[in-house]
């Protein structure tokens, strides 16, 4: 078995993810065949009734049709399948007006042979309303990237409705990949928000988690 999470690394230091039961459930979003270099943002598997859903940002979706997800992508293999996306659920704040405080996205994943996707990788809870200063490790694809990278910094405070972290080398295709708690495990936020999760490579945002985020996974179950 694969340790729960990576081993503790020097902050603010990106590399490629070791293999953890944490680092499984973050995988690529794929337009089409899971192919290298066809994909375009990260996602991960979130704890839910229906064991079926993936939280990513908003922005990374202008429909659902053709939308695979694969957990555990690494140099052109799908070692846990890929996962077809049924439905997206976003908040009424970036349906109405594109809302850079709304920027994430629950998304429904079809059965794979009759398989839910929570049953092969596990899923990992939700955590909201968490301390704006949390050490946390933040996982990505980057655009033509076979292996996703990690990084552990401590988040801040952005704006009112906003936090960042400062980790290097997370360009395009890294947005929708999770902040997760390094002492609960728990994901308290998404590449984005801020000019899409950022204009530098070196900074990543993500809009605060709060009861929002915790609507949308209710109505996606």
């Amino acid at each position: 078995m694969p340790p729960v999470a990576p081993p503790d690394v020097r902050l603010g230091v990106t590399g490629n993810a070791p293999t953890s039961t944490e680092s499984i459930r973050v995988g690529a979003l794929f337009t089409g065949d899971a192919t290298p270099g066809n994909h375009f943002c990260t996602a991960s598997v979130i704890d839910s009734p229906g064991r079926n859903l993936i939280l990513t940002a908003a922005h990374c979706l202008s429909g659902v049709n053709g939308v695979t997800f694969v957990p555990g992508y690494h140099d052109g293999q799908a070692p846990f399948g890929s996962w077809q996306v049924t439905k997206a659920y976003t908040a009424d704040g970036w349906q109405n007006d594109d809302d850079p405080d709304e920027d994430f996205a629950v998304l429904a994943l079809a059965p794979n042979n009759g398989t839910r996707i929570e049953d092969v990788v596990g899923g990992n809870q939700l955590g909201i309303n968490a301390a704006w200063s949390v050490q946390t490790r933040l996982y990505g694809y980057p655009d033509g990237a076979e292996r996703p990278v990690v990084c552990t910094n401590a988040t801040s405070r952005q704006d009112t409705y906003q936090r960042h972290i400062d980790c290097p080398s997370f360009p395009s295709g890294t947005s929708g990949g999770p902040f997760i708690d390094a002492a609960t495990g728990q994901v308290v936020g998404v590449i984005g928000g801020y000019q899409q999760g950022g204009d530098t490579e070196d900074t990543s945002y993500s809009a605060y988690f709060d009861h929002t985020v915790a609507d949308l996974v209710a109505r996606a179950s």
